[in-house]
């Protein structure tokens, strides 16, 4: 059979891996036009062995899953539209962008396939979830320094900092994102951003899911523990709703962004880019723009419209996709007990309930920014804001609270910020977005816990008690771990860039290290003038602060199974 050929099944995957180097190869260096020719020849062979193979299978496979039909049938039309553009007549020296796209959309169907079994044997869930964030900031790196990438040759320490700033969706930047990358070079990073802030691995779980129907109870706890999700009937179920969540989000937001520019001289496709560039870059709170000195250009300094989208594309992106399903789930609760009202004309007695991780992270955010919002409004009133008037004053002053939760945007210059400004966004930085979300930080329950906590000793209770619920204490141990390891790496990372960079200030060089740890990517206009040692430093704290700490020590210390089979005795130390 056809299908069991394994010489065949070789042949293929050396042509897929080939196919891959030719159109990076393509995007990134350019072709001699007459190689175009054979690339031709090369890219309409992969596609129509491909579709006889995808074919074959139907005839003489298992069983068929009706959404892979659909995509299948789908593809199979569209490849032939694109053979049939490229054989009619047009130039054969020309490899029309239909044909590049028809080959990725092959490719994707033809690698999801393969079966893959995950051993935690050989390397545990957060090995493997630290393993694809090294591959994805590596890959990154040379991707941005194809010569079609940037304007002028980038040094690969430069492009390590940036693709790992775009993966740890932090937005610090050793170079001008506008003036040093083509468009290219901003579509590899819009990619990097998408990945990074929703994880490689939650991409390719669900695309291995969607074409194969199932998975492996291995691949299940993998996936689960990197979607931070203990029911495992449900892991592909919430991970698909992410990427529902995402897509729909980031959608709307563009929409959203593009309507903003009304009044912009942009060109249609340029605005089309714009606005998706910007509403990913958001959602994942990685900070990145691709406009001439960010969101501080002056086309757009005062535009609130866009930056009223991007604030609510930062807080929906920072308050995690527990909260936002939980959300959309009490809205649609919500709308079917007033159409039952409506219609029956009675009313629906059952309570809606949020999780008590819903509340508490969502309770926190909206006081912390609303708090935050009202400090810097008064602080920055005569300073910052002063060129602001009416609502505009008020928008920017919420802009400037939202933005250190680990987006990275600035409309101001935040060198010229009071210096208890300054204090506050530190804090707020450090505090960063709600867990299992795009943004970075200790995280909004970290940070509720050790209040709570506090409160506790000083009222001398053993419990912390909230939303009349009591807390686990392993989510305790769990919150002032993640506060103890954070103060571990910014303090050595401000020891160490204070040490290569004497001449930096304490002030600059901790901001530096907060906004690096908490993936925010904001500065007092110090990164580009780091030195080599110091980059290296930076880019090992937004490593760290996008995987966690806790999840490095995970990945080499082999994790206790079961209750010890014996106790000690309990004592007390001073405190």
């Amino acid at each position: 059979m056809i299908l069991n050929n394994k010489a065949l099944n070789f042949l293929l995957t050396v042509s897929y891996v080939l196919a891959i180097i030719v159109l990076l190869a393509m995007a990134g260096y350019g072709f001699p036009r007459d190689y175009k020719v054979y690339v031709n020849v090369f890219f309409i062979t992969l596609l129509l062995i491909g579709v006889s193979k995808t074919i074959a299978k139907y005839f003489f496979g298992g069983s068929i899953i009706f959404r892979v039909l659909i995509f299948d049938a789908a593809s199979i039309l569209f490849i032939g539209f694109c053979i049939y553009r490229q054989l009619a007549g047009y130039d054969i020296y020309f490899v029309s962008k239909y044909l590049q796209v028809a080959v990725v959309l092959k490719l994707v169907r033809e690698i999801s396939t393969p079966s893959f079994s995950f051993k935690r044997s050989f390397i545990t869930p957060p090995q493997l979830f630290i393993i694809s964030f090294l591959v994805l900031v590596f890959g990154g790196a040379l991707l941005l320094m194809l010569p079609k990438a940037s304007h002028v040759p980038l040094s690969f320490l430069d492009a390590l900092f940036t693709a790992t700033s775009a993966v740890c969706v932090t937005g610090l930047t050793v170079v001008d994102t506008f003036e040093q990358f083509t468009g290219f070079g901003h579509f590899i990073i819009m990619v990097l951003i998408q990945m990074g802030g929703l994880g490689i691995l939650t991409f390719a779980g669900y695309i291995a899911y969607f074409f194969k129907g199932n998975s492996s109870y291995e691949n299940q706890i993998a996936l689960g523990s990197i979607a931070n999700n203990d029911a495992l009937s449900e892991v592909f179920v919430f991970v698909k709703r992410i990427i529902y969540i995402t897509f729909c989000i980031e959608a709307v937001g563009a929409v959203l962004i593009y309507l903003s520019l009304e009044s912009n001289s942009m060109e249609f496709l340029d605005k089309v880019f714009f606005s998706v560039f910007h509403s990913i870059s958001a959602f994942c709170n990685a900070g990145f723009s691709t406009l001439p000195k960010g969101a501080m250009n002056v086309g757009f300094v005062h535009n609130y419209n866009f930056q009223s989208v991007l604030i609510l594309l930062i807080f929906l992106g920072g308050i995690g996709f527990p909260i936002l399903i939980n959300l959309l789930r009490y809205f649609r609760y919500l709308i079917r007990k007033i159409v039952s009202k409506l219609i029956h004309k009675q009313n629906n007695r059952r309570n809606w309930v949020f999780s008590l991780s819903s509340k508490v992270n969502l309770v926190t955010s909206l006081t912390i920014l609303g708090v935050a919002t009202i400090i810097l409004f008064f602080e920055e009133y005569y300073r910052t804001l002063a060129p602001h008037e009416g609502i505009g004053k008020f928008v920017s002053a919420v802009f400037l609270a939202i933005t250190p939760r680990t987006a990275g945007f600035n409309t101001i210059d935040f060198a010229q910020l009071n210096f208890s400004s300054i204090i506050l966004v530190i804090l707020l930085m450090w505090i960063g977005a709600s867990p299992a979300s795009t943004g970075g930080g200790i995280k909004t329950s970290t940070f509720a816990i050790g209040i709570l906590n506090f409160i506790n000793i000083a009222r001398g209770k053993s419990k912390i008690e909230i939303f009349k619920r009591e807390l686990n204490p392993i989510n305790v141990q769990k919150a002032f771990a993640t506060m103890t390891l954070s103060f571990l790496v910014i303090g050595l990372g401000v020891f160490l860039i204070t040490k290569f960079d004497s001449h930096l200030s304490l002030i600059d060089v901790a901001f530096e290290a907060f906004s690096a740890y908490s993936t925010v990517g904001l500065s007092l206009n110090v990164t580009p003038s780091l030195s080599d040692s110091s980059k290296i430093v930076v880019i090992v704290i937004m490593f760290i602060g996008r995987v966690s700490m806790i999840t490095i020590l995970m990945a080499f210390f082999k994790r206790s199974t079961g209750m010890s089979e014996y106790g000690y005795p309990s004592d007390d130390i001073l405190i």
